[in-house]
């Protein structure tokens, strides 16, 4: 049903769509004072990223002036438009300026009859993401038309009412990037500062309100844990899967702080395999994996086994701190991934690498001192990272019913003048 007032129609009714230039890759500049090129792969979910980044000569740069792009542009990639974070569509902010437009991705810009404020959140909304799902080829890369595009369709209500729907959700765009400022903040106070303390550059005080002052050791990791690391029940025994042991695969020490898994095997699997059962607040180490997975550090807070990829350590009661080993790890991820056995880093860790980890190590008191601090500053940011999806959650619902008609918001006299 159309809302009184409102009109059912297409983007390509109201929008200027322009597709990018087809620029040659051979001729790309390395030179960071030439112009910055904006491909798909700058574009994630909401924002545009600047990694990796492909130029082109600024000698160039007034002769191409149609793939100018301006400040409050719209921007979507039309390869791999959905990915699993969300919609690959982002405004153009005045710091990624100047940069060109380059094929397979679509500058938008309002035509008079369409709020330019309100058209980004059409395209973050849900209707536009499974419109997208939708339409996307099923070819080796799923791609999106300009023709699909143009022919999304919509309700669209007058200007004033556009203008006013737009102005109360980006108040909610607000909140979130400044929810999101803060959380990159702490994020990089954390490091900083466990930079400082798991070195022992800055000394926390003690119960008596002195500061730690005892020397540190430098000893080996499996002389104060011990190791081990799991298995895979065979898969042709359908007798040692579906039981009540949880049972993890590499991929999940992606979790981090580990309170469930999706695996689960019998008593049977458990005794015919390597696998064995993990104390909890023990280490794991993601000793193979794809992507980034090697070398992943989480922590089990249930009781669970592992398979083959994935290393437990315990450490040793009264002696190394299990929270203080946790953050020691997760801090030197790189370092876990340079060790890895296999040329050029390729291969895997295994049991012998992580036993000659080198840890420098207060006693066990400052050690849980340390970890009480660190585990302060990861709930304020597990803190601000609730508040960040509630509020992006509840956006979503409010997209729902405002860019539908289904509630409508009030648009004074003076405002449609």
């Amino acid at each position: 049903m159309v809302p009184k007032g409102w009109t059912k129609t297409t983007f390509g009714e109201h929008i200027d769509l322009l597709n990018g230039f087809a620029f040659k890759s051979a001729l790309y500049s390395d030179d960071e004072n030439d112009i910055k090129l904006l491909r798909g792969d700058n574009i994630e979910p909401n924002k545009l990223r600047w990694r990796n980044v492909k130029r082109w000569s600024k000698d160039d740069y007034e002769s191409l002036e149609k793939y100018h792009l301006k400040v409050d542009d719209f921007i979507i990639a039309m390869d791999r438009t959905w990915i699993t974070a969300g919609l690959k569509v982002a405004e153009v902010k005045q710091e990624d300026l100047p940069c060109l437009l380059v094929q397979r991705v679509s500058r938008i810009r309002s035509l008079p009859t369409i709020c330019q404020d309100l058209i980004k959140h059409h395209f973050s909304s849900y209707q536009f993401e499974q419109y997208v799902k939708g339409v996307q080829t099923e070819t080796a890369v799923p791609h999106i038309s300009s023709t699909q595009i143009k022919e999304f369709s919509l309700l669209l209500p007058p200007l004033p009412e556009q203008q006013k729907i737009a102005k109360i959700l980006s108040t909610w765009d607000n909140a979130i990037s400044t929810t999101e400022r803060l959380i990159d903040n702490s994020t990089q106070q954390k490091k900083a500062l466990m930079q400082q303390l798991l070195t022992g550059k800055n000394r926390l005080l003690d119960e008596s309100g002195q500061r730690f002052a005892d020397e540190w050791d430098e000893v080996l990791l499996g002389s104060c844990a011990d190791l081990t690391a799991g298995g895979t029940p065979s898969t042709k025994k359908s007798e040692y899967w579906g039981g009540e042991i949880p049972w993890m695969n590499s991929g999940e020490v992606n979790l981090k702080q580990v309170f469930s898994v999706e695996g689960r095997i019998t008593q049977a699997g458990l005794e015919n395999s390597s696998t064995k059962i993990i104390p909890t607040n023990s280490i794991l180490i993601a000793l193979a994996g794809q992507g980034k997975t090697r070398g992943t550090v989480a922590i089990n807070r249930i009781k669970l086994c592992t398979n083959q990829s994935i290393a437990a350590i315990m450490p040793h009661q009264d002696i190394l701190d299990h929270e203080f080993l946790y953050f020691n790890l997760d801090g030197r991820y790189e370092e876990l991934r340079a060790m890895s056995t296999g040329a050029g880093g390729r291969g895997g860790l295994n049991l012998s690498i992580l036993k000659s980890i080198a840890l420098n190590m207060p006693t066990f008191k400052e050690q849980q001192k340390i970890a009480t601090v660190l585990t302060n500053a990861d709930k304020e940011i597990e803190l601000l990272q609730q508040q960040l999806a509630d509020l992006q959650q509840e956006k979503k619902a409010l997209m729902q019913v405002l860019l539908t008609g289904k509630k409508r918001v009030l648009v004074l006299v003076e405002e449609e003048k």
